[in-house]
């Protein structure tokens, strides 16, 4: 039985292992391509580590992109920071302040989840110029903060869910009233809520690039429209854009190093009650 055991794991961390690693592969290929020099990149040569470090290309493609990193931080952090706290104020008055129709309103702003971005793509072009917000950072914001409304909502109405309705109806009787109650006891207990949306606004906002493309002019493409610019052409150095790719990771990257270990906890503490 012992033995059988044994083997089984063995087989099941092989796995894993081989799953990692061609998981870890294209990153590998990244990362090695970037610190080549354009001369030493080819097929033949794709896998082989870089005779000579070129540091040089993440400066060359920081120069190049350093305006679509602001452009793109501006908008996550801005679009992020609103959503969450519209979501929040949606998930508390869903949860805790029925009224008729509660739940038919609550549907339809969960439609809002499942609309295709292409769909709604020449509607929201022509409601950004009526607004004269097309081409800048404010309207591509404003579109991804209508666009996160149904997803925060949704996390921070389960989240709120599992908060006792005794401790709502004692700060009532205290005489707290709606911002009162969320002051004093829903936000301090919405820590956990946050990161969730934050992490999945600020990834998916930063990761966008359907909008980015088609709803802002030159002088305010976000990160992922300059990558693809940086690597377009005939003749391209592949170090600029791989270099530019880790780059444009980065922010994503550090977000989930510090806040990851909170964000299964915050799905799981959200997932009880819907």
């Amino acid at each position: 039985m012992l033995k059988k055991l044994n083997w089984g794991k063995l087989v099941v961390y092989s796995a894993l292992v081989l799953f990692s690693l061609l998981y870890l592969m294209p990153i590998y290929m990244t990362i090695i391509t970037a610190l080549k020099h354009p001369v030493n990149i080819s097929l033949t040569t794709a896998w082989k580590l870089p005779g000579n470090i070129n540091w040089g290309s993440f400066a060359e493609a920081y120069n190049t992109l350093g305006p679509n990193f602001m452009n793109s931080l501006y908008l996550a952090v801005s679009a992020t920071v609103i959503s969450a706290i519209l979501g929040s104020l949606n998930g508390y008055v869903f949860s805790k302040w029925k009224f008729p129709g509660n739940e038919i309103v609550f549907t339809l702003v969960l439609f809002g989840m499942f609309i295709p971005y292409q769909i709604i793509l020449i509607p929201l072009f022509r409601v950004l110029r009526q607004l004269n917000l097309y081409g800048g950072i404010p309207g591509l914001a404003l579109a991804h903060i209508v666009y996160g409304i149904p997803i925060t909502s949704l996390i921070f109405r389960n989240f709120y869910a599992r908060i006792p309705e005794s401790m709502i109806e004692s700060a009532q009787m205290d005489g707290a009233g709606f911002f009162g109650i969320y002051r004093r006891i829903i936000l301090p207990l919405s820590a956990p809520g946050f990161v969730v949306v934050v992490i999945w606004q600020f990834t998916q906002i930063w990761n966008e690039f359907l909008w980015g493309i088609t709803l802002t002019r030159h002088s305010a493409n976000p990160i992922t429209v300059g990558l693809a610019q940086l690597a377009g052409g005939q003749a391209v150095s592949w170090n600029l854009p791989m270099a530019g790719s880790l780059l444009a990771a980065f922010p994503v990257l550090i977000i989930y190093i510090l806040m990851g270990r909170y964000f299964i906890r915050g799905l799981l503490a959200g997932s009880v009650k819907g």
